[in-house]
């Protein structure tokens, strides 16, 4: 207990140290939310891949794929390494930071509000954004639960009070800075701590090969595979369409999140972007294909797991096999789990915080709202989202990933078609995306009430997929922009620039 604690306290301690060493950092609206757009590689890359995984996808989905796909899981994890971030970063790193710069955005709606001339986009847009991210934030805490109460004995609400209040007080502090520094420092330990953690829990079970063959002795209880044995040991798993569409949204949906599209407003220049791609590819690949590939070996430890009225608790799982290790490494994965979901958490509390302020108040409600003013605004949204997101934690309504799921889906559903077609596309419409920001909402809401899929996972899935069709066949139909506005959007693209002659040859 000793070991655990004297980690925790380090840990805390380096967080608020970070928070109060970045405040001189955050004098603008600029600085607190965007880092002066003059963020390096390094920050950047860890900011993205820490922000796109918590407990979450280590506890919640790690542990209820691996036990439903097993081995094949590890899919998940190389789909967000691959799809999530190298893709990521390659078809929108430079466009993003290019028109955001340009048309002088800081948020996602802010983004749709300037590049579709609508100032109802911006307002639609900052209101799906605060009213999905909350969910999200609440299956962070969850996430901790089971883990903490497994490790320290500690009730629920104490782990999800005291996290809450640590981010929120150097996110508040420190702004964005304060964040991306954390989040390098959060990343590390992801890197070091997943990395330990499956060693020993595979050396547990005897060894690589004998906990392939033990998986292996398994029957599978997919309809699918009808009991057959090795089904959890496959290439693909037991029920292989239901795998790519926990990939689709897991992936493909990071490219419509906002606050993980807003780390791209904030590189420096080409090379950060270059090697922020490489760095945030190699992460996702150790940390998430690492989660998930562990979580493939979670039926090895079944008699861990927690069973109410007869149901497998998925989240659990993850947990129950960690209980296993020594307290040392215990420790470690406490501490792993707590900055993933400490980075994602103060992602999602400055993103919904600078929407509500730059998006909503500026503007609309308050018409002359001053630089600083702006900022502490910013700063007092903060702690009440915190608050929000506490309240609902403390009395989750579903499983983690259906809380994860009905986030994701909306707000990529609704986003991610317009936001990449209007980075490429002069002819995407105003209708276009009012019709997207609808089918994205409306079908992961409907789903909630009327069950058309067998879960929000598969609902996420479908909502951004029929985005990626409606956005090109409603502008096809509907009156375009004016050409003047649109080329003047998309001049910022044609801007010339002077490169060494490593990097070009002259005419």
């Amino acid at each position: 207990m000793a070991i655990k604690l004297v980690l925790l306290v380090v840990f805390f301690s380096a967080m608020i140290c970070v928070g109060i060493y970045s405040k001189k950092h955050t004098t603008s609206v600029n600085d607190f939310v965007l880092g002066g757009r003059s963020v390096g590689p390094w920050l950047t890359a860890f900011a993205f891949g820490t922000s796109y995984f918590s407990s979450v996808v280590f506890v919640g989905y790690a542990g209820q794929f691996g036990w439903k796909f097993g081995l094949a899981s590890t899919f998940i994890g190389l789909g967000n390494a691959f799809i999530g971030s190298l893709l990521a970063w390659v078809v929108l790193g430079r466009r993003t930071r290019v028109m955001t710069q340009h048309i002088e955005s800081k948020t996602m709606p802010e983004f749709f509000g300037k590049r579709f001339d609508s100032k109802a986009l911006k307002l639609v847009a900052s209101v799906i954004v605060f009213v999905f991210l909350v969910p999200y934030t609440a299956s962070i805490y969850n996430g901790l639960s089971n883990l903490f109460g497994m490790a320290f004995d500690i009730d629920y609400k104490i782990c999800v009070i005291a996290m809450a209040a640590l981010t929120g007080v150097y996110v508040i502090v420190g702004g964005y800075m304060a964040t991306a520094i954390n989040d390098f420092i959060q990343g590390i330990i992801m890197l070091a701590g997943i990395v330990a953690v499956i060693v020993a829990v595979i050396n547990g079970q005897g060894g690589f090969y004998e906990a392939i063959k033990e998986l292996a002795k398994i029957p599978s209880e997919s309809a699918v595979t009808l009991g057959q044995e090795g089904a959890y040991t496959s290439f693909f798993g037991p029920e292989p369409i239901s795998l790519l569409s926990v990939v689709i949204l897991t992936s493909l949906g990071t490219w419509g999140l906002p606050q993980m599209v807003h780390k791209f407003y904030t590189i420096k220049d080409e090379k950060s972007i270059k090697t922020g791609t490489v760095i945030s590819t190699v992460f996702a690949v150790v940390v998430a294909g690492g989660s998930y590939f562990l979580g493939g070996f979670s039926r090895l430890f079944g008699d861990k797991a927690t069973y109410v009225d007869g149901k497998l608790q998925f989240d659990s799982l993850i947990p129950g096999m960690l209980s296993t290790l020594p307290d040392i490494l215990i420790g470690i994965v406490v501490v792993l789990v707590l900055s993933a979901s400490m980075s994602t958490l103060s992602s999602l509390v400055m993103t919904s915080s600078s929407t509500l302020t730059l998006d909503l108040i500026k503007g609309t409600i308050v018409k002359d709202l001053s630089e600083k003013k702006q900022v502490f605004l910013m700063r007092i949204f903060i702690a009440m989202f915190i608050i929000v997101s506490v309240v609902l934690a403390l009395d989750p309504p579903t499983f983690i990933a259906q809380l994860m799921g009905i986030s994701w889906g909306a707000l990529a559903g609704a986003f991610l078609a317009p936001f990449v077609y209007g980075l490429y596309c002069k002819w995407v419409t105003k209708a276009a995306v009012w019709t997207c920001f609808a089918t994205g909402v409306g079908l992961t809401v409907a789903n909630m009430f009327f069950n058309f899929f067998d879960n929000t996972i598969i609902a996420g899935a479908v909502a951004m997929v029929v985005g990626l069709i409606v956005v090109p066949v409603v502008s096809l139909l509907t009156p375009k922009l004016k050409d003047t506005f649109v080329a003047d959007i998309f001049k910022c693209y044609d801007k010339p620039v002077v490169v060494s002659s490593k990097k070009s040859l002259e005419n």
